[in-house]
């Protein structure tokens, strides 16, 4: 949008109905800085404005709805290619901003994602994508489905191009090492080197020259800026001495050639780039898991009674669907017929499936059981519990940024430095040198050039990731990127989720009050719960596994209460206490007085009983995990405040909390208010850490600062996540935080170091020292310290693999 001239923008408006309503809006637009004129149109529901800039804009925007009325605008994100820099994220931003209708856009270089709001009667999400496409960018405006697929596409394209080059610069650049070092006196040596190194600057390089030039048309600099510089004059110089030798020998001085500095710095910038690569993006892996758990087709019952595959897009609401055994429930909506039990653990993380009867509410993603029944659509599309947690994910992830971006923000100051002393250098010894000033200035400029490069920069996160995330494998904790790395050391506080995290995540038999206790009971209990299809029996089944089946008849199962058998012409109960008072059973005090003291405990009772009195009550719960109470314990000796969430009862949530030493819980949490938990601790100024294995924890986890996955838990889970426990055990989060510090220390002493070294070796370069010794450092010896500069970070990383 201009800045200098007058504009007129129409604001498309909502709920202005009257007169009345005109004139509020109005008189609201007149006190607003920067609009010069104004006038609501009752007829057409909209606002005509005369601005200036986007300031009086955004400010109108805002006073229409602080006045209690609508404008419409869209909010939309698009995937943006062919970024490879922060200053490219800042030139899409600007490109954005300057389209007419668009209030606000940010540029997230992370996830490459543009986030906007605009006039949808003004502009248009293709009239964006031309804007980009103008200033050498692109956007990815299809549907959310065909975005996935085509950005794993360009993903899978952009590895496998980036790992063919990074193989090829290596095996070209082995060749131009050993002769530079070792048989730099054999015939032919340096036109040798010239034919390996070519290819490795001007074909497997390219791209940092093609982006170096980018960012010079921005005014700006970044890593690749740096590599081209460095590379280029090294090659161009070396094919200058290569050719022209006599010019150097007739001034007194050797025709140095640096063919290996350049492709040496190309082969390791490369693999930097690739091991960066690797660790970016399971975002869409993530999403698109997310999206599979909703099926594309759905049985509608039509109006005549007939049954129709439909297509997930084309369901509407009050539909009525058919849900058969083991299919997943498509839309959310309200059962009106039939009954089963349904999987909902996505959404509540409990391991123990929910019976759905007429009036219940089923969601989208959830899996039913053996039952069916039919429901009526109440929410589809983008309104479905299962899209909205599609979206919070999506714009958690979106918000975060890499450790590798404070590498770039400092070569962005570096570089420009770094040219300027290199020509500095130059322009001195030209007006100082004497006689040989031009071409010992000219030596001079390559040599802080050389020195200079950005190799051992390059190397100081990629090195340290890598063996800090070799020795996370070793001890079972995968950590999947740098952010993670640099995060979990600062956590104090930590969120955990209680099935299957804290506990074990699946229901078991603790223990069994026996009345009257003897093997043929044992096997009727046994044979009435392998027919039932109660989520609980499964548990009885795991525990009485040793006993043989018998024969049982009249088989039935009862709805909310539990079963009913006959064997040997007595009947048999198996289920809650309502099934045994409704059929008139007999009850000892002692097994009631052990039933309560176990429902005190959070456990679920089952009981089992004869036709004539209950014969055994059974206590089933969740078990807490070996490893979690001592986890705990370590991290409150951390100073880590530690918190539960739970979709379980408050009984069972109070119960665990007790028995594990944590103080803060909360129970009966849905997915979207676990994230809004943390968003909490995160405006209070924590470092959260989430820990959950399950579906339902997946926004959360997204959420979080650092997100800790279980390894025995949902596959969505542990894409989301940033580490991983293979083990599931909870000791091993205290060892990831101390892994996390160790590792981040490297890299800062990597960077330390790189910097240390160009601050020391480029006034040397440059000729600081002449004045004082008449001492110059040969360009050859500036190759061989970046060189060493490199090996020294590199090894510095290996050191971690000792550190305990």
């Amino acid at each position: 949008m201009a800045t200098e001239n007058k504009e007129v923008i129409y604001l498309p408006l909502e709920d202005v109905e009257s007169e009345h309503c005109a004139m509020i809006v109005d008189k609201g637009l007149a006190q607003v800085n920067g609009v010069e004129t104004h006038k609501v149109e009752l007829n057409n529901q909209r606002a005509a404005i005369t601005v200036y800039d986007k300031k009086a804009l955004i400010e109108a925007i805002r006073k229409i709805k602080e006045l209690g009325y609508g404008v419409t605008t869209v909010n939309q994100s698009f995937p943006v290619l062919n970024m490879t820099c922060a200053s490219c994220a800042v030139s899409v931003e600007s490109t954005a901003q300057s389209v007419q209708g668009v209030i606000s856009a940010n540029v997230n270089f992370a996830t490459a994602t543009l986030s906007v709001e605009y006039l949808p009667n003004i502009t248009s999400a293709s009239v964006l994508q031309k804007a980009i496409q103008g200033v050498g960018y692109d956007l990815l405006i299809e549907n959310e489905a065909s975005q996935q697929e085509t950005l794993e596409a360009l993903h899978e394209k952009k590895w496998s191009a980036l790992k063919n080059k990074t193989i090829w610069a290596i095996v070209l650049s082995l060749p131009v090492v050993v002769i530079g070092m070792f048989f730099m006196d054999i015939p032919y040596a340096n036109e040798i080197m010239w034919l390996f190194t070519t290819p490795v600057v001007l074909w497997i390089g390219k791209d940092f020259f093609v982006n170096a030039f980018k960012q010079a048309k921005h005014r700006s600099a970044n890593m690749d800026t740096l590599v081209a510089l460095s590379t280029g004059i090294a090659y161009i110089f070396s094919v200058f001495n290569m050719v022209f030798s006599d010019f150097w020998h007739e001034r007194g001085l050797h025709a140095h050639v640096y063919f290996e500095a350049a492709a040496v710095v190309i082969a390791f910038i490369l693999l930097g780039k690739l091991l960066e690569e690797k660790a970016k993006g399971n975002t869409s892996s993530a999403i698109k898991k997310l999206m599979g758990l909703q099926p594309k087709t759905v049985l509608v019952l039509q109006p005549d009674g007939t049954e129709k595959q439909t297509a997930i897009e084309e369901v509407k609401i009050d539909d009525i669907i058919i849900v058969k055994p083991g299919e997943k429930i498509a839309v959310d909506g309200l059962v009106l017929s039939g009954n089963s039990y349904v999987d909902e653990s996505m959404l509540s993380g409990e391991p123990v499936p929910v019976l759905k009867k007429e009036d219940d509410k089923v969601f989208s993603g959830t899996i039913n059981q053996k039952g069916s029944f039919h429901f009526k659509a109440v929410k589809v599309g983008k309104d479905t519990m299962l899209a909205q947690i599609i979206k919070m994910v999506q714009d958690a992830q979106g918000s975060k940024a890499p450790v590798q971006k404070l590498v770039d923000k400092i070569a962005g100051i570096f570089v420009p430095v770094v040219m300027g002393i290199a020509l500095l250098a130059f322009i001195l010894w030209v007006i100082l040198g004497g006689e040989n000033g031009t071409v010992q200035g000219l030596l001079a400029a390559v040599t802080v050039l050389v020195i200079a490069c950005p190799c051992a920069l390059g190397l100081a996160t990629p090195t340290a990731i890598m063996v800090g995330v070799g020795k996370g494998a070793e001890n079972g904790i995968l950590i999947k990127d740098a952010e993670s790395l640099e995060l979990a050391k600062k956590v104090d506080a930590v969120v955990l989720d209680k099935t299957g995290t804290i506990t074990q995540g699946r229901p078991e038999v603790l223990t069994v009050k026996w009345l009257f206790e003897n093997n043929e009971f044992k096997q009727i209990l046994f044979s009435i719960e392998k027919q039932s299809e109660h989520p609980l029996a499964e548990a009885v089944v795991k525990y009485l596994d040793q006993v043989e089946s018998i024969a049982i008849t009249s088989f039935e199962s009862i709805t909310g209460q539990g079963a009913k058998a006959t064997y040997h012409n007595e009947n048999y109960f198996v289920g809650n206490k309502k099934l045994l008072v409704e059929n008139q059973i007999a009850i000892e005090d002692e097994l009631v007085k052990q039933a309560d003291e176990w429902t005190q405990q959070a456990k679920t009772v089952i009981w089992f009983a004869d036709g004539k009195k209950a014969l055994a009550v059974l206590a089933i719960a969740d078990k807490i995990k070996e490893t979690s109470v001592e986890a705990i314990k370590q991290l409150h000796e951390m100073g880590i405040e530690l918190y539960m969430l739970t979709g379980d009862n408050e009984a069972s949530a109070k119960s665990i909390a007790q028995l594990t030493g944590i103080a803060h819980y909360k129970a009966e949490v849905l997915p979207q208010h676990k994230a809004d938990f943390i968003k909490e601790l995160q405006r209070k100024g924590k470092v959260v850490a989430m820990v959950g294995d399950g579906i339902n924890d997946s926004t959360a986890l997204a959420t979080a600062d650092v997100s800790i996955a279980m390894g025995k838990g949902s596959d969505i889970a542990m894409d989301v996540a940033k580490m991983t426990i293979i083990s599931s055990g909870l000791t091993k989060i205290p060892q990831a935080i101390k892994l996390s510090k160790q590792t981040v220390a490297t890299i800062k002493q990597n960077l330390f170091w790189a910097f240390i070294y160009n601050l020391i070796g480029i006034p040397i370069a440059a000729g600081i020292l002449y004045p004082v010794n008449g001492f110059l450092l040969n360009p050859m010896i500036a190759g061989a310290a970046m060189a060493l500069s490199s090996v020294s970070v590199v090894s510095n990383s290996l050191l971690l693999k000792w550190k305990k």
